[in-house]
């Protein structure tokens, strides 16, 4: 039994004037619950993660525990797209059991009270624990966890308006709430080229219409609270949704619903967030299929 370490560097691993490996950092962290294996990746600053480098990251999780029978996952990651790269993660681990945490810090290694290396002490306990078998990828940052999917950044990681999934507490994992429901599995290769709108009132068509030209697959809209949308994107809307365009609207509030533009074609987010919408768009028009592709997918999350 074994634990896999994936380490990407960012902002738990600077030092004054160096970057800390993965090895650097598990010595850092004390001595795990059980033998790790260590891989370092080359990955762009978190701020600026590519879907190249969060699609590798989430393909070599799944391996590591369907193929190569790793008891769990731990990948360090910047906190700025960690929540993205985790629920990709999430929505590509399938049926695969076993622990698969992201973790990171808020200060670098070069700070006064570093909060990386215990971070990541706290993650490997919580991914070689079985109560997190086939739950899915969670944040863990301190000592809580956040299921992928609810896991949002606000000084530090928070699930609102969920509940957090648990705790790790002397060493256990405690759940302290239902996981959500595993996403479905489309398989193929993920779409990469979608894009992501923040809406605005009188905000010109030109700029929808703008990104599919451009090649776009797919298109994420944010909208108001209540998923609304300008009225100057209805006709782009249907027009896309008639070209096998899909158009997905995510409320800035995270509520389901999303107004008049459904009416024109448009797909509800099912609550996620605008950015993790995109990830599951990409993920859903995996095999091509267009909007129904999309509207299925969507409707089952």
């Amino acid at each position: 039994m074994s634990l896999l370490l994936v380490a990407t560097g960012d902002t738990m691993a600077h030092r004054a004037a160096s970057v800390a490996s993965g090895r650097d950092l598990l010595e850092l962290a004390g001595p795990p619950p059980m033998r790790v294996v260590v891989e370092d990746v080359m990955a762009e600053p978190s701020w600026d993660t590519s879907v190249s480098t969060q699609l590798a990251l989430a393909r070599r999780v799944h391996k590591a525990i369907a193929e190569d029978e790793f008891t769990g996952v731990v990948v360090t990651h910047g906190v700025d797209s960690l929540e993205e790269t985790a629920f990709l993660a999430d929505l590509l681990a399938g049926s695969a059991r076993g622990g698969i945490v992201f973790t990171g810090g808020l200060r670098p290694l070069s700070a006064a009270n570093p909060d990386g290396p215990a971070n990541l002490a706290t993650a490997l306990v919580a991914a070689a624990d079985p109560a997190l078998r086939g739950v899915g990828a969670v944040v863990c940052l301190g000592d809580e966890l956040h299921a992928a999917r609810w896991a949002r950044l606000r000084d530090g990681f928070t699930s609102t308006p969920h509940p957090m999934l648990g705790r790790v507490v002397e060493g256990k994992v405690r759940l302290t709430s239902t996981p959500p429901p595993r996403p479905p599995v489309v398989g193929g290769e993920p779409e990469t080229d979608v894009a992501l709108l923040k809406t605005y009132p009188t905000m010109p068509s030109s700029l929808l219409t703008m990104v599919t030209d451009l090649g776009a697959q797919g298109v994420v809209l944010e909208g108001t609270g209540d998923g609304n949308v300008p009225v100057e994107l209805f006709g782009t809307v249907m027009s896309l949704t008639q070209m096998d365009i899909p158009v997905v609207v995510a409320s800035r509030a995270h509520t389901t619903e999303i107004g008049l533009v459904e009416r024109m074609g448009a797909i509800s987010a099912a609550g996620l967030p605008p950015e993790k919408a995109r990830m599951a768009l990409m993920v859903a028009l995996g095999k091509g299929g267009g909007v129904a592709a999309a509207l299925r997918y969507f409707g089952n999350l």
